[in-house]
């Protein structure tokens, strides 16, 4: 469903607000170099560090800008499942076309809490979902048994891998079958993702090189 060159991208402010304009500008840079989704309010977009309000205002802009011209993976992940729900669903209503999901952070979850979560927001927001698996930040992994289990569950269409473990990677590939995209959650990982069967890659680097991305992927 997801495939080539997405970009996390940055959530432009101005005098401590959102800089709409400059937002719709980079929208609008990106699909004219070829992106093929934009993914507002990622760990990039500063997701972390944005109120409710600036969180569902971004995604609205992206949104706006985009006017279907390219797909929209809102980030609306939380280690709150009651409150990734409620994101995900805004963003849904809004017009998103899917929505990634960070692994709940500092809760240190089961690997049978993970599943839990997940499948719930799936449940309840009915929106095709990118599990985030980044340990580094989050503290824990997704295993490749667990993805397997996530992979039957309604919704749960792939995963952005930033584990950089490319063994744990290619399981996940021969485990979850070719229906389940897997995306480079890290630039440098890119490539051997790719030669691994992966479909894309979430990109930091395309919010300055778009096009070069685009043309390595």
């Amino acid at each position: 469903m997801f495939e080539g060159s997405m970009v996390a991208i940055v959530t432009p402010f101005k005098k401590g607000k959102v800089d709409e304009k400059t937002l719709a500008d980079l929208v609008e840079f990106h699909i004219k170099n070829g992106t093929s989704a934009i993914v507002p309010c990622g760990t990039t977009g500063e997701s972390a560090t944005l109120s409710y309000e600036e969180h569902d205002h971004v995604i609205d802009v992206v949104i706006e800008a985009t006017n279907k011209r390219v797909p929209v993976m809102a980030g609306t992940g939380s280690n709150n499942t009651s409150e990734a729900i409620m994101l995900t669903k805004h963003a849904k209503a809004k017009g998103a076309d899917a929505s990634l999901q960070i692994t709940p952070y500092y809760n240190k979850p089961t690997q049978e809490g993970i599943y839990l979560h997940f499948k719930k927001i799936a449940d309840e927001a009915d929106i095709p979902l990118i599990v985030y698996n980044i340990q580094s930040r989050t503290g824990v992994n997704i295993t490749p048994e667990t993805m397997e289990r996530l992979s039957k569950v309604k919704n749960i269409v792939g995963v952005k891998e930033a584990s950089g473990n490319l063994e744990q990677m290619s399981r996940i590939q021969e485990l979850c079958g070719d229906d389940f995209d897997l995306i480079s959650g890290d630039d440098d990982m890119t490539l051997p993702v790719l030669k691994i069967g992966g479909r894309g890659v979430i990109s930091v680097v395309a919010n300055i090189a778009p096009k070069d991305t685009v043309e390595l992927v």
